[in-house]
């Protein structure tokens, strides 16, 4: 099964996307923030997906990948705003979004305000169900202190052991991580402007109180079929944030992926691609 690579230019902002696949129902895939891009979240369950029988769409959002860095883009009610043109531009309708952290909490958002839009939902380790950061304290004091964030990527640039290292947030067991995959890490952590869209979500979603995008008193109102896949030992997400939005959205499943961290679709991809294959084909 082929992937196409191309570009579109949705609100000015040029974008890349990846699509396989042009029959079946339509999956849109979300990546997450930090350093990440639709490749590095989905390039091992485009093409699976797509032989399974569905079209495919993975786009790297602004400010990751190949897609443009505009100085706005960043925030949650940013990219909310902009899924909405780039499914138009492309007429994708009647679709499943699949959100991994950060597009999690997008396609929650999307699924919320238009629902007639959205068929299935899969929300993976995603944003939007936990109510503060992992040591919320600590990392509100390090976003509101300028330059302590900026100063954490050209480490991770530079050098190939502190890339590994920072993986360990989203990775259970590093020694998971493919010598390829470590390249394509870096590959993104050395983009132009890597990191910005990030610190700026990062700014605009730690308050002293708690986090800025919070959905669960919201869950009741998702009507759609909706599975949730978590790592087990996802640290930026806890597993105990699952398995609230599970009890809290009428009729949803959750799949628990063993020994795996944030990033269970890299880190256990098969299994990952059980569940979620599993869950598109019922009817």
């Amino acid at each position: 099964m082929e992937i196409k690579e191309s570009f579109i230019t949705v609100q000015g902002i040029k974008t890349h996307y990846y699509e396989a696949g042009s029959k079946g129902s339509i999956v849109v895939l979300l990546h997450g923030g930090g350093i990440d891009s639709a490749r590095l979240s989905w390039a091992g369950i485009i093409e699976t997906l797509a032989a399974s029988g569905h079209r495919v769409v993975a786009p790297d959002l602004p400010g990751y990948g190949e897609s443009a860095r505009p100085a706005e883009s960043g925030t949650v009610p940013y990219y909310l705003e902009y899924l909405s043109h780039f499914l138009d531009a492309l007429n994708l309708d009647k679709l499943t979004l699949v959100g991994i952290s950060m597009g999690g909490a997008i396609s929650l958002g999307t699924c919320l305000q238009d629902p007639a839009r959205i068929q299935r939902l899969v929300l993976v380790d995603s944003y939007g169900i936990q109510r503060k950061a992992p040591f919320h304290l600590l990392s509100w004091v390090m976003v509101k202190i300028p330059g302590i964030l900026e100063s954490t990527w050209p480490m991770v640039r530079m050098n190939r052991s502190m890339a590994r290292w920072s993986m360990s947030n989203v990775f259970h067991d590093l020694n998971l991580i493919s010598d390829d995959l470590m390249d394509a890490i870096l590959l993104e952590a050395r983009r132009p402007e890597a990191g910005k869209a990030f610190t700026r979500m990062q700014r605009d979603e730690i308050l002293l109180s708690g986090v800025k995008t919070n959905y669960l008193d919201r869950l009741k109102e998702i009507g759609v079929p909706t599975l949730l896949v978590h790592g087990e030992f996802d640290t930026a997400v806890p597993l105990s944030c699952a398995e609230e939005a599970h009890q809290r959205i009428v009729g949803s499943r959750l799949e628990i992926i063993p020994g795996a961290g944030h990033w269970p679709q890299r880190e256990k991809p098969e299994e990952f691609n059980k569940v979620v294959i599993g869950f598109l084909q019922k009817p």
